[in-house]
């Protein structure tokens, strides 16, 4: 009999069909809205395989429900939505899409960047309420990106990739890490530097940095005090790594100049969030990895990494 495997979000049908021949497959058809966590506790108790996303919280209460479950196929790099200790402890494999979403989540990164320090929304916003009435020297001018300096919180895979765009722009590029990247300061002309030197020196501070117990609120109202008052923050890794009510009372004090954030310590962000009231904040709803091609690349991954479980083989990647 084929294995039970139950998806909990609408994915291209190739994908479903991918897993169909050799599963048994239910999913969730609503593409926009989470599946209710009373569906998903009914779904895992007789599944197999579960192929997730980050939007669902597998908890040690929703795994003691599942009394047959091998594998939780993550279609994403991150999973802090996963108990993994509980999860080891059933004995089932957690897995998930590292790699095939650096390059695209680097464009975005560089994308709000420079979106963020040439004030381009808010740009967008003035011409289209009828406000351009004029050209003025001082009008809606921005932070010069080219030669400026970037320092880059976090120098995995994706902070590599954008560090690589910013050698275009002859940025002067500070890193900091757990450890040192010796061969790729050769290969990209990177310094390392402790974070508090970096958090002084940097035109722009990019956060790349995963999100782990250590990470949370790493960046605080003594961090963003370090900052230079034209300093613009970019995070593109996880919304619980800064601290938004510190950030609010920074951007609003003028302590730095501006911010841009694809993510929220609580998603989707609520729109009376105080930081969505002010004009230098550009966000945007966690589309790092959003592009056509690279998403298809995650659930080809995520399909792939379920189905060597199933098959008592070693996935792709491991998570535990």
């Amino acid at each position: 009999m084929k294995p039970k495997v139950y998806i909990t979000r609408k994915v291209p049908a190739e994908i479903v069909t991918k897993i169909e021949d050799y599963c048994q497959v239910r999913m969730w058809d609503e593409a926009d809205i989470p599946v209710p966590r009373a569906v998903l506790e009914e779904e895992i108790k007789d599944v197999e395989g579960l192929f997730c996303l980050l939007t669902e919280n597998i908890d040690r209460e929703l795994l003691g429900k599942a009394e047959q479950l091998k594998v939780i196929s993550n279609m994403a790099v991150g999973y802090n939505n996963v108990d993994i200790k509980a999860a080891k402890e059933k004995g089932i494999t957690v897995t998930n899409t590292p790699g095939v979403l650096t390059e695209t989540t680097a464009d975005l990164t560089f994308a709000l960047l420079m979106a963020a320090s040439r004030r381009l929304i808010e740009s967008s916003d003035y011409l289209r309420s009828g406000n351009w009435k004029t050209w003025s020297p001082m009008q809606l001018t921005g932070q010069d990106i080219y030669g400026a300096t970037l320092g880059i919180i976090g120098m995995g895979r994706i902070g590599a990739s954008l560090a690589k765009r910013a050698r275009g722009f002859d940025m002067d590029i500070l890193y900091y890490n757990r450890s040192r990247k010796y061969d790729l300061e050769e290969e990209l002309n990177l310094t390392f530097t402790e974070m508090d030197s970096l958090l002084k020196q940097s035109d722009f501070i990019c956060i790349m940095t995963p999100y782990t117990p250590e990470t949370k609120n790493l960046i605080g109202s003594r961090e963003l005090s370090l900052m230079k008052n034209t300093a613009i923050l970019i995070n593109t890794a996880r919304g619980g790594i800064v601290n938004e009510e510190a950030l609010f009372h920074a951007l609003k004090k003028g302590e730095i100049w501006a911010a841009g954030l694809d993510v929220f310590e609580q998603e989707p962000v609520s729109l009376d969030h105080p930081l969505l009231s002010l004009p230098n904040v550009v966000t945007l709803p966690h589309i790092g990895s959003a592009s056509i091609k690279t998403r298809m690349k995650m659930a080809d991954l995520a399909a792939d990494n379920l189905l060597l479980v199933l098959q008592n083989q070693s996935p792709k990647h491991v998570v535990v």
